[in-house]
C-alpha cells in the first residue's frame, strides 16, 4: 500500500486550475477521508467511487484511505474528481500501475456501476491540460 498523485482540474469561471489528487493508503483503523476545502458534492464522491470500483470488479481497500486535493485553498464541488480518486486508490493500492500517469490527466464523475459520466467545463480542462503537456482523459467528453 501506498501513494498515489494524480493530476485533474477544477472548474472555476472559465479558468481549469490544476488539482492535485493525493492518494495515500495506509495502516490505521479503515475508513475513507476527504481533505483539501471539499464541497459536499466532492464528498459524496466517496460513496460513488467506492461503488465503481466494487462494481468494476476492482477490490476497495480496507484500510485507511486519505485523499487531498491541493491545492486546499481551491474550492472544489461536482463529481468531476470521482475518476481521479478512484484511478489513484486503485494505483495506490497496486491494482493499477504506474505508466504514464505524470503526463495525463484527468476528470469525470462515476456512476454506482463505473460507468464514466461527463462533467461542465472539459474545453478549458482541456486547453490548460494542453498548455502544460499533458493529455486529458477521458478525451471523448471533448469532443
Amino acid at each position: 500500500m501506498g501513494l498515489a498523485i494524480i493530476y485533474s482540474r477544477a472548474s472555476v469561471g472559465i479558468d481549469a486550475p490544476q488539482v492535485t489528487v493525493e492518494v495515500h493508503i495506509g495502516p490505521g483503523m479503515p475508513g475513507f477521508h476527504l481533505v483539501g476545502l471539499a464541497e459536499t458534492s466532492v464528498k459524496e464522491s466517496k460513496d460513488r467511487v467506492r461503488s465503481a470500483i466494487l462494481n468494476s470488479k476492482f477490490l476497495f481497500p480496507s484500510r485507511k484511505i486519505t485523499v487531498n486535493l491541493a491545492p486546499a485553498d481551491l474550492p472544489k464541488d461536482g463529481g468531476r474528481f470521482d475518476l481521479p480518486i478512484a484511478i489513484g486508490i486503485l494505483i495506490a493500492s497496486e491494482q493499477l500501475p504506474t505508466d504514464r500517469i505524470n503526463d495525463t490527466e484527468m476528470l469525470g464523475e462515476l456512476a454506482l456501476s463505473g460507468e464514466l459520466r461527463a462533467v461542465n467545463g472539459v474545453i478549458a480542462a482541456a486547453m490548460a491540460s494542453n498548455k502544460h503537456q499533458r493529455a486529458l482523459f477521458p478525451q471523448r467528453q471533448c469532443q
